[in-house]
């Protein structure tokens, strides 16, 4: 054990030289985490072992890192990166990753490691956390959704995001929540690929090398998406749910009028169907009416009261 630990604080020294050496930790600190260092290796290569002695090396390396952020920007030094920040996140999602191994079912220890990869900015071992996180957690949808929102959102991928979704919907055929946001991610695609295509247009660029398929700028994907969702997920208070998700969009008219007759035919026996008529046709009528007055008081509410 002694000699592992001793090749640890070893594999340290090439870092620290470094801290030492651009002036963002004087020799006494270099010292002192060396000794602070070689303690949490021991307690993390005791015959007993404790979660709570992995999460308190985590955190000391945690500190670590804010300190020296605090400390290049003091003096304004921003070199050397690769040779002392990155070290020190290898080694934290190592410890991470050694953690979730022993204790699989915590799954704040997991998303611990999420939180931690995201502040800063380690995207793809994030990606990697995620796929085991998933293997070990499929039954829980929320870390599907998770997992599923970073790859669109922060990696930019609506592709992954989309197998993300459907991996998801093997385990829950019947998740509100999935159907939802993957329902939402497909529109926020299309709304995505609209803006790109508009802002090149009118740069009067050539579109040729750009791929802008019609089927997902349309929301045919998004529609495919609420044929399914709908089959598989019964009531009008799930298929209000993906219409007035589809109504944030200025450009789903084809694909609201659909959910709506659907709404109408499937579930004319619900009250809610015809509160939600009720209330659109009043606010069509009256956005129509903004800006031309009716000619008499009496006139408006019994133009309300029609409606």
């Amino acid at each position: 054990m002694a000699e592992i630990i001793q090749q640890r604080i070893e594999d340290r020294i090439p870092e620290l030289e470094q801290l030492e050496r651009v002036g963002l930790f004087t020799s006494n600190e270099v010292k002192a985490m060396i000794k602070k260092a070689t303690a949490l290796e021991y307690k993390l290569h005791r015959v007993t072992i404790s979660k709570e002695d992995f999460i308190t090396y985590i955190q000391h390396e945690i500190n670590v890192l804010e300190l020296i952020k605090k400390r290049r920007s003091r003096i304004g030094y921003h070199f050397k990166r690769e040779e002392i920040e990155l070290t020190i996140m290898q080694r934290i999602n190592n410890v991470f990753r050694r953690a979730t191994a022993k204790w699989k079912d915590d799954v704040q220890l997991w998303l611990s490691h999420v939180a931690f990869c995201k502040k800063w900015n380690t995207q793809t071992r994030l990606s990697k956390v995620f796929s085991s996180m998933l293997a070990i957690h499929p039954d829980k949808p929320a870390l599907w959704i998770m997992a599923a929102k970073f790859e669109m959102e922060d990696r930019n991928s609506s592709e992954s995001a989309r197998h993300l979704f459907l991996r998801a919907l093997r385990f829950h055929p019947e998740s509100e929540k999935i159907y939802q946001e993957y329902f939402r991610m497909e529109l926020m695609h299309a709304e995505k690929l609209r803006k790109q295509q508009q802002e090149l247009e009118q740069a009067k660029m050539d579109l040729g090398e750009y791929e802008f398929p019609k089927e997902i700028m349309d929301a045919k994907l998004a529609e495919i998406v609420y044929r399914d969702a709908s089959t598989k997920v019964k009531g009008a208070v799930f298929v209000l749910s993906l219409l007035k998700i589809a109504e944030i969009f200025d450009f789903t008219k084809t694909l609201q009028d659909i959910i709506i007759q659907d709404l109408q035919s499937r579930h004319a026996d619900d009250p809610l169907t015809w509160d939600y008529m009720a209330k659109r046709e009043l606010e069509v009528g009256l956005g129509g009416e903004m800006g031309a007055e009716l000619s008499t008081a009496k006139g408006r509410a019994s133009d309300i009261a029609r409606r």
